[in-house]
C-alpha cells in the first residue's frame, strides 16, 4: 500500500497531491465567485424596488431547487455552444472550446452563491442600525459608512456560516470530475482502476478531503476570532 501511494516511479502520490491542490483552487475559486453573486444577490433582495427582490428571489429557487450536477452538466455542454454561437458573431471560426476548470467553478461558485446571497442577506439585516445612525451624527459620508461600519460587520456575521458554504462547495467540487478536470475525486478513480485498489484509492481521496475540511476550519475558526476581538466589548457594554 505505501508503494502504491508513494512518490517514486510505481507511486500515485504526486496525482494524489496535484488533484488535492486542484481542489482546494476550485473550491477557492467558486466561493470567490459565489461570494460575487451572493452580495449581488442579497443587495436585490433588500432592494426597494419589486422587481429587483423577485429577481433576486427567483435566482435563489432556481439555483437551490435544480441539482447541481445538473447545472453542472448544462453549463458544460452548453457553455462551450455558446460560446462559439458568440464568437462566429464576431468573425470567429470553428469549435471554442471552454476550459473545463473555468466552467466549474462558473458553475459551483453560481450555485454557492445562491446560498451566499440568503448568508449576506441575514448578516445584512443583523446590523444594528444605532451604529449606522451614530456613523451618520458624525459626519461619515455614506460610502465611509459602508466600509467602516458595514461591511466589517457583514463579514463578522457572515463567517460562521461561509464556513458551512466553503464545505458544501469543498464537497460539490467532487462533481467537477465528469468534465475530465483531475480533482481528489477524478484521480481516484483514475488510481483505482488502474490498480483495482478500489477501497484503498476512495478512502485515500476521502481522507484527503477530511484533511482539507479540518485545515479549513482551523482558518475559519481562526478568522471568527479575530473579526470578533472588535466587538466583544462593544458587545458587553450593551449589556
Amino acid at each position: 500500500m505505501m508503494a502504491l501511494l508513494g512518490f517514486g516511479e510505481n507511486g500515485w502520490g504526486p496525482l494524489i497531491v496535484s488533484a488535492a491542490c486542484m481542489t482546494f483552487l476550485l473550491s477557492l475559486a467558486a466561493l470567490v465567485v459565489g461570494a460575487v453573486v451572493g452580495s449581488g444577490v442579497a443587495a436585490a433582495k433588500l432592494s426597494p424596488v419589486k422587481l429587483m427582490r423577485v429577481a433576486g428571489e427567483g435566482y435563489s429557487v432556481v439555483f437551490r431547487g435544480i441539482p447541481e450536477l445538473l447545472i453542472l452538466y448544462l453549463f458544460y455542454f452548453g457553455g462551450s455552444g455558446v460560446v462559439t454561437w458568440a464568437g462566429h458573431l464576431f468573425g470567429a471560426s470553428g469549435f471554442i472550446e471552454v476550459p473545463p476548470f473555468l466552467i466549474g467553478a462558473l458553475a459551483i461558485g453560481l450555485i454557492s452563491g445562491s446560498y451566499q446571497g440568503e448568508v449576506f442577506r441575514a448578516a445584512r439585516l443583523a446590523v444594528s442600525h444605532g451604529d449606522i445612525e451614530a456613523a451618520q451624527a458624525m459626519g461619515m459620508l455614506p460610502w465611509c459608512i459602508r466600509r467602516r461600519i458595514v461591511a466589517p460587520q457583514i463579514i463578522r456575521y457572515a463567517l460562521p456560516a461561509m464556513s458551512n458554504i466553503w464545505q458544501m462547495t469543498l464537497k460539490d467540487s467532487a462533481l467537477i470530475s465528469v468534465t475530465g478536470v483531475v480533482e481528489l475525486m477524478r484521480a481516484s478513480q483514475v488510481a483505482a482502476g488502474s490498480t483495482h485498489q478500489y477501497f484503498t484509492f476512495y478512502l485515500v481521496g476521502g481522507g484527503c478531503y477530511l484533511v482539507l475540511t479540518v485545515l479549513s476550519n482551523s482558518a475559519f475558526k481562526r478568522a471568527e476570532q479575530r473579526m470578533g476581538r472588535g466587538w466583544q466589548g462593544h458587545g458587553a457594554a450593551q449589556y
